[in-house]
């Protein structure tokens, strides 16, 4: 394993610069919300890294690799092409002034402390079934097996999913004549998430290809259960919902009839 911690200290490393890259950047034009879109290519950065870190890529690390880039660059290009459309995300405005209020920070301490370096440990965890599954291949000394094929279904099936309820998402908007009501419709029907439960699938997935190469596949679970409880449990869906029931008529009674994460039929 001593193998593995090299590799990951020198992932840290680079995902470091990059970070602080961004935060420089988010400083000279005093918007964070752009973070984001790198929370998803910053995992593509780690694949990336660890697959040209191994002596002799497999069919397994190619695998990691090819779903990691395929659900992250898709990702981000649609968040930064969002963000570049609608401006600042009011969440990250409200983080940044409740932090530097209670704090006394500036607005680049804050940006730092609160945001940036916040994101890259969260960012590193989630993605270590791609980087210790990716290590764990090396030499190809693995063959793909019923777990991984499985995996990659699973991977597919939450890339396809979150890609669908985006467009769905973005669609809806477009509308003028939708604004201020609620997506109810498409996979929003079954859903109020679709785009969060396709990223648990995906890195459930990713997981199920990692863990056929033993225990460093094994303790990299670790990932998809922190991005679960994240997206369900603490920044994702909460954060979310707790704005939206108080500016969203209507959007109290679909949380009523609609499941929080888990596509369901709804409630009559």
């Amino acid at each position: 394993m001593s193998g593995a911690l090299t590799m990951l200290a020198i992932n840290l490393g680079a995902l470091m610069v990059a970070i602080l890259l961004l935060w420089a950047y988010a400083v000279k034009i005093r918007d964070v919300s752009f973070i984001d879109a790198f929370w998803a290519f910053g995992m593509v950065i780690l694949a990336w890294a660890s697959w040209y870190q191994i002596d002799g890529q497999g069919r397994r690390a190619d695998v990691l690799l090819a779903l990691t880039t395929i659900w992250g660059v898709r990702l981000a290009t649609h968040l930064v092409t969002r963000w570049r459309r609608e401006g600042e995300d009011p969440r990250y405005k409200k983080i940044m002034g409740h932090a530097m209020e209670a704090k006394g920070w500036s607005w680049a301490k804050t940006a730092l402390l609160s945001v940036f370096l916040t994101q890259a440990p969260l960012l590193f965890i989630t993605s270590l079934p791609a980087q210790l599954g990716i290590w764990a291949s090396e030499g190809g000394r693995t063959i793909m097996g019923p777990v991984a094929w499985t995996g990659i279904a699973v991977a597919l099936i939450g890339i396809a999913f979150e890609t669908v309820g985006d467009a769905q998402l973005k669609a809806f908007r477009s509308d003028p004549a939708n604004k201020g009501k609620v997506l109810d419709t498409g996979l929003w029907r079954y859903t109020r998430h679709p785009n969060y439960f396709g990223d648990a699938c995906t890195w459930w997935g990713i997981w199920l290809v990692a863990a056929e190469t033993g225990p460093a596949g094994w303790v990299s679970i670790i990932g998809p259960i922190f991005l679960t409880f994240t997206l369900t449990k603490w920044s994702g869906k909460p954060l979310l919902e707790r704005g939206l029931k108080k500016s969203r008529p209507g959007y109290a009674e679909y949380v009523e009839r609609t499941s929080g994460f888990i596509p369901w039929p709804p409630k009559s």
